[in-house]
């Protein structure tokens, strides 16, 4: 593809020869001749030395880098976009296979594709250009719109209701049961029955093997747009806004209420019942044992403003010169006065 077709279909600025022929993309380290890459953190602009990239994606604002160059207002976004016009995603035949289980009362919608031993159960309502790549379970009840995309093992429990364009990962669970037990007299444990459902709105991604838990009554609800990584955990109940993400391995107790576009970042843990804010973001690690208001930047355990969190990371670096310091004083103060100083506990070393 020319380079100048790739400018017009990005809407890029063109400085360089047009009719340079791409054909592929790739990061900037690992680039060769003939492939487009992008420039956006300044960690790598040393790299612009030694790549073998012809083009690049670069600011409207940034220096000429000596290659060819597509300037642009987002250059990751645009990145991204070029990608799409090289490798174009995997296309599924409408068709129910033979090995498929599909109930009689189940409805799926035109030109729908579903994979070998997939499982529908009655009930269910499945819209328009669906694919369950194969092994998929949709429990009785459930309702999915339109552009469903299930890869292989992912599951989508009973009543629950998925929008469109709606993508799951493989092993993904929408729908397991709550983590709700009540203590009996005796010391055992009364599972409580996990009567709500979870709703997961238009337009949101679900990575692999992450478990959205339904309500134990009402509901779990996942806001449109809002992309999930990996081994994430949502519990019972939370409510999470519009265009949040969360990374890897975040975790999510019951009644935890984030909002909109908040980022939290990979092994954020929040405890229940309580509320981010909108915009806020979390730094991995953090804990949050209380509420975070919105647009904060909060850090560590207990998670607290990340500078607050900064300046005592400094200190917590510094604590054994400042005990030895302090034992110091102390020791200069006993002088001064005429008597011994305290006996110090030992050192833990």
């Amino acid at each position: 593809m020319k380079l100048g077709d790739i400018a017009a279909r990005l809407g890029c600025e063109l400085e360089g020869d047009a009719t340079l022929e791409i054909k592929g993309v790739a990061g900037i380290e690992e680039a060769r001749a003939g492939e487009l890459t992008f420039l956006v953190n300044r960690k790598y602009r040393p790299a612009l030395g030694t790549t073998h990239a012809s083009a690049i994606l670069i600011a409207r604002d940034a220096e000429p880098v000596g290659m060819a160059m597509l300037r642009s207002q987002n250059p990751y976004l645009d990145f991204a976009r070029a990608i799409e016009l090289f490798h174009s995603a995997p296309q599924y035949s409408p068709g129910i296979h033979p090995t498929a289980v599909i109930a009689k009362s189940a409805q799926i919608g035109a030109g729908a594709h579903v994979g070998p031993y997939c499982f529908v159960d009655e009930d269910v309502q499945i819209g328009q250009m669906a694919v369950l790549h194969s092994f998929v379970a949709i429990y009785r009840g459930a309702r999915i719109g339109d552009d469903f995309f299930a890869h292989a093992h992912a599951c989508v429990r009973e009543r629950c209701r998925i929008g469109d364009r709606v993508l799951l990962q493989n092993g993904v669970v929408v729908g397991s049961d709550g983590f709700g037990f009540a203590r009996q007299g005796d010391g055992r444990w009364y599972k409580m029955r996990q009567a709500g459902i979870a709703v997961v709105e238009d337009d949101v991604e679900i990575q692999a093997h992450s478990a959205i838990d339904r309500a134990t009554v009402g509901q779990t609800h996942i806001g449109r747009g809002t992309k999930i990584d990996n081994f994430v955990q949502i519990g019972h109940a939370c409510v999470v806004g519009d265009d949040t993400l969360l990374c890897g391995q975040v975790g999510l107790a019951g009644t935890t209420r984030v909002g909109n576009h908040c980022i939290l970042a990979g092994q954020v843990g929040a405890a229940g019942h309580l509320t981010i804010g909108d915009g806020a973001i979390l730094t991995a690690q953090s804990g949050v044992p209380t509420d975070v208001p919105a647009g904060e930047v909060y850090s560590g355990y207990p998670a607290m403003a990340n500078l607050a969190w900064k300046k005592s990371v400094a200190v917590f670096n510094r604590l054994p010169e400042l005990q030895k310091e302090l034992r110091e004083l102390r020791a200069e103060v006993a002088r001064l006065r005429g008597k011994a100083p305290d006996q110090e506990p030992p050192d833990p070393a």
